[in-house]
């Protein structure tokens, strides 16, 4: 079946990851996507709703594969959230936070053989980094062990007046002050409805989510070509 689509060039992980990437972006008005197309990029991605076997069967026979599952979990932010105590990180603590996002997030869509060894965790580091200094992301906010180390982290970001997601989430033993400190976060905003996606393979973030409140809201899968 063929697949209704156009490629948009992906400008800024072009410049980062030194490669010529686009993502298929679907549209029943879009001609059908053809080889000669998608060979004019290095990487092709696609993130293609579960329900859509059409599209999924499509990109397959365009040679496509598959390389994670992700889910999209929403929950209500509530009234009167305790405040966990976190602080707003600073720019001392950017290292520190580089560090843990390479570690922790080393597995991630980004990860080899698709792109170098190294991109995924470079990827993260960037992105929690930029979080810190108000940029993609609004603010990050961390959880100190007694001795002043990081514990664990979460960045934060206004999508509307209603609507905020989480966009990184990282500290062994800290999932649930960290969920806290986000629900917090929003209310203080007035925000009413928080969003995060994981990895379907993630059933400790799926279980720590869904623990919080969170339902799932869509899945879907990412393929690349």
């Amino acid at each position: 079946m063929p697949v209704l689509a156009s490629i948009e060039s992906l400008e800024w992980e072009n410049r980062f990851f030194n490669i010529h990437s686009g993502i298929v972006r679907f549209s029943d008005s879009a001609t059908p996507l053809s080889v000669a197309e998608l060979a004019q990029f290095q990487r092709v991605q696609a993130k293609v709703p579960a329900s859509r076997t059409d599209w999924l069967d499509g990109l397959q026979q365009l040679g496509f594969q598959l390389v994670e599952g992700d889910v999209d979990l929403v929950l209500p932010v509530g009234v009167a959230t305790p405040d966990p105590g976190l602080d707003i990180a600073l720019e001392a603590d950017i290292p520190a936070l580089r560090q843990q996002a390479a570690t922790v997030f080393a597995q991630s869509r980004f990860r080899a053989p698709w792109y170098a060894p190294d991109a995924s965790g470079r990827f993260y580091a960037q992105w929690i980094e930029n979080a810190v200094r108000g940029q993609f992301d609004n603010q990050c906010l961390v959880a100190r062990a007694n001795d002043g180390s990081i514990r664990g982290f979460v960045s934060m970001r206004q999508l509307n007046e209603q609507e905020a997601r989480i966009g990184l989430l990282a500290g062994r033993g800290a999932g649930e002050t960290l969920m806290l400190a986000a629900r917090h976060w929003c209310e203080q905003r007035a925000i009413s409805t928080l969003r995060v996606a994981t990895q379907a393979g993630n059933t400790a973030a799926l279980r720590r989510y869904i623990q919080s409140g969170a339902t799932i809201e869509s899945t879907a899968y990412w393929l690349y070509r």
